[in-house]
């Protein structure tokens, strides 16, 4: 009950997900950085986060190949 009024801990990376998608015409290789940030979020905060929901917290958005590469084009 109290935990519905809570405000979840990962909807601003969720929104920023949205945003980057819509701004990159939904090419996910291009907001990595933000999918990352919002599986970082979910690792410590899945249990409380409805946002959580979908995503694989197995699975690392950056590699080390990936973490330099396209990221100055902006």
């Amino acid at each position: 009950m109290s935990a519905s009024r809570k405000k979840d801990p990962c909807k601003a990376n969720a929104c920023r997900i949205q945003a980057c998608l819509n701004e990159n015409n939904y090419q996910e290789d291009k907001c990595d950085d933000v999918l990352e940030a919002m599986r970082q979020c979910c690792l410590k905060w899945h249990k409380v986060s409805l946002c959580c929901s979908g995503i694989d917290l197995e699975k690392p958005y950056l590699t080390e190949a990936s973490k330099g590469a396209g990221k100055s084009e902006k």
